[in-house]
């Protein structure tokens, strides 16, 4: 039998995320200068800097290649961010070997077709709401929150709960 999200979140130790959809909500603006122009949400950073405040190993890894998105991913804390990524396992398997990680604490979000096969090998494939129906169809959990929306913020906070570091990360900080 397949095991429930919840029952699998007390094993998430890494945080893998795709951009376009997930950290953004899928929309570029284009300028008359060519720039491709992101928008993404301050809760879903927030929760990020917790997560690496808290220990876990955060990855991006996008097909896309806007030096903004790794400007901002950096500033929030992220390390390991792999832009112009066409084959995303390739990527995926050097960030595993690179931190000595097991694909079975990895939570995976995505919304799109290339994100399928590291979805496949994750041990938490999850997704936005407005994830396409084929990403929807293996996710073991789908946010109620829509890509850029929040869904970051979502999960993350959720593991964290679980494992008992969020109000904790919080009560440490404040005390």
């Amino acid at each position: 039998m397949e095991k429930n999200y919840k029952e699998i979140m007390p094993e998430i130790t890494t945080f893998v995320f795709d951009v376009d959809g997930v950290l953004t909500d899928g929309t570029v603006t284009v300028f008359p200068n060519g720039e491709l122009v992101r928008t993404m949400n301050i809760k879903d950073g927030y929760a990020l800097k917790v997560a690496i405040e808290t220990g876990y190993k955060i990855c991006v890894i996008s097909g896309g290649n806007n030096p903004a998105v790794k400007w901002r991913l950096e500033g929030l804390g992220v390390s390991d961010i792999y832009l112009g990524a066409h084959n995303k396992m390739d990527q995926f398997n050097e960030f595993l070997e690179k931190n000595g990680i097991e694909p079975g604490e990895v939570l995976y979000m995505g919304d799109d077709i290339p994100d399928l096969p590291v979805m496949k090998m994750s041990g938490l494939p999850t997704c936005p709401k407005d994830a396409v129906p084929e990403i929807r169809d293996i996710s073991l959990y789908v946010s109620q929150k829509n890509g850029g929306k929040g869904c970051v913020r979502d999960v993350i906070e959720q593991v964290l709960k679980v494992q008992d570091k969020w109000s904790n990360h919080f009560d440490a900080r404040y005390d």
